[in-house]
């Protein structure tokens, strides 16, 4: 019963004034009970530790054998004197040719394996964040107005749809396709759909050509993915189509992937240009949100139509090696959790129709809990890739202890002593957090003590844009570059999450300063921002 509540939290909530009923004229409150993420950094498992050492090994096995030979080797030659080492070379290479050759055959053979066998570095050249038009912006009141004319919802669901949007974290600028509300006939259609899907893919796209300049049949490797919407011919030929890509372009489309799938897809990209070499790769992350707007009354799949807005992030990838001077970032990390096998992760954001037939978006009461677990997983096994030395060995040292000496000194008395907690600030300069909504950022920011200036980029775009889904890392990114703040050498962690249940994270390094661009979503406002709450 303890860990259930702890689990729990409470909020009291102004409602304002009761304009109707026996409580007329009285200011009123109610007390909001909801769940929390978990401690996760409080109960990591210690086979997610292994899996991040595990990575680290397979991938950096040579870190531990070229400091030996360069020690030996060095120790070797400072016993020397330099006209000894001069004698010694010159001696060899007189009477023992052919041993001098073949050591210099062995070290260009084995330099040359090296350097051919190890990953390409994949660079990220640029990227664009759709804006819409302001003809599309609506306000939380003109929301709840147009809902009602809409004639779609009963008075219950537009009251608690007005209760969600105040607790949110949005603004009173964000965009929605307004024919889904403000008409009375079903456009959840495939006419709408394509119609939404082209607006803000392409309109990412031509940003992103005009920005890098480089022509759409040079693009080798194209990567769409849209959870909700997906058309046959798909998404991926719609652009091959209107760009007019060369017929030998590898395509993907990836659907039903939530939120977290932007992550999934630059994951694929990278994969098809370490096999495909001196190319270009777009990845496109976006949601059609008017293709499964909910109609219905059933509260827990009314929340999906209060977050969700209209975004689409167009990113540019590069294997070239003489692309190394105008990338803005590296690819350093990418780490992919899935907790699918689990009943509760799998369902716990469903797509299914109420029992009056509406189709939507069906959210459990159990998210946060079972996106807590998910988050545990992936930044455990994220932790030994990135964090310094001497937070590895504090953080492993802590979890040994607890996990073999969780026994206080007598009687079986549980240790209380708190756990050391990893400081992931130390790893990175910035961060990305997927802005799903304000109570998960003020969870995630407990858990893993981050500053609100940490936060920031996330909170402000949660505020502008809403949640846009998988295209939200970028227009946090784009928030930081226009704020100036991206410098040389600098570590950007993006994390997103998502239906299945997944979570998965990006970690990049900056090529170099990026200064505030000429083109972003952010110029016009970027002056307001960050806003105080």
């Amino acid at each position: 019963m303890a860990n259930e509540q702890d689990l729990l939290s409470t909020e009291i909530v102004n409602r304002g004034i009761e304009s109707s009923g026996p409580n007329a004229g009285s200011l009123t409150f109610s007390v909001r009970v909801r769940r929390r993420l978990p401690d996760f950094l409080h109960s990591v498992n210690l086979k997610y530790v292994k899996l991040g050492y595990h990575y680290l090994i397979n991938h950096a096995i040579y870190l531990a054998t070229v400091p030996v030979l360069v020690l030996v080797f060095s120790a070797e030659v400072g016993s020397l004197s330099r006209e000894e080492i001069w004698r010694k070379l010159w001696e060899d290479a007189r009477y023992d040719l052919a041993t001098v050759l073949s050591f210099f055959a062995v070290f260009v053979f084995t330099l040359s394996v090296y350097f051919m066998s190890r990953p390409r570095s994949i660079y990220l050249i640029d990227f664009s964040c759709f804006r819409p038009s302001d003809d599309f912006k609506v306000s939380k009141e003109e929301f709840i107005e147009l809902a009602r004319k809409s004639g779609k919802f009963d008075e219950g669901s537009l009251e608690f749809q007005k209760w969600i949007l105040e607790s949110s974290g949005i603004g009173d600028e964000t965009y929605i396709p307004k024919s889904v509300i403000a008409s009375a006939d079903n456009c959840a259609t495939m006419k709408e759909g394509r119609a939404e899907a082209s607006a803000v893919m392409f309109g990412a796209l031509d940003e992103l050509f005009e920005k890098t300049r480089i022509r759409t049949k040079d693009v080798g490797v194209l990567v769409v993915n849209c959870s909700i919407f997906n058309p046959t011919p798909s998404l991926s030929a719609m652009i091959i189509n209107h760009y007019k890509m060369r017929g030998n372009i590898l395509s993907y489309n990836l659907g039903g992937m939530g939120c977290s799938a932007g992550v999934i897809a630059i994951d694929l990209a990278r994969d098809m240009l370490q096999s495909n070499p001196n190319n270009y790769a777009v990845v496109v992350s976006t949601e059609v949100v008017g293709y499964n707007w909910y109609q219905g009354r059933d509260r827990s799949m009314l929340i999906p139509n209060c977050y969700f807005r209209m975004g689409c992030s167009a990113v540019l990838l590069s294997n070239r090696r003489r692309d190394y001077r105008r990338a803005k970032y590296r690819l350093e990390h990418v780490v992919r959790t899935h907790k699918g096998a689990d009943d509760r992760s799998f369902r716990c954001v469903y797509q299914e129709e109420d029992e009056q037939g509406f189709k939507g978006l069906k959210v459990s009461k159990d998210l946060m809990e079972i996106g807590g677990e998910a988050l545990k997983t992936n930044i455990t096994t994220l932790g030994p890739l990135v964090l310094p030395f001497s937070e590895q060995l504090l953080f492993f040292a802590a979890l040994v202890w607890r996990q073999f000496f969780s026994s206080g000194g007598g009687g079986g008395v549980p240790n209380t002593k708190k756990p050391y907690i990893p400081d992931y600030k130390q790893a990175f300069e910035h961060f990305c957090v997927h802005a799903a909504s304000k109570g998960v950022l003020n969870e995630l920011q407990r858990n893993l003590e981050l500053s609100e200036r940490n936060m920031e980029a996330s909170r402000m775009t949660l505020h502008r844009f809403g949640n846009t889904s998988s295209s939200s890392i970028w227009y946090e990114l784009a928030y930081l570059e226009a704020k100036d703040r991206v410098k040389s050498g600098d570590r950007i962690w993006q994390l997103a999450f998502g239906s299945g249940f997944k979570c998965n994270s990006l970690v990049w390094r900056s090529m170099r300063r990026n200064r505030k661009p000429a083109r972003s979503p952010w110029l016009d406002c970027i002056d307001r921002y960050p806003l105080q709450f």
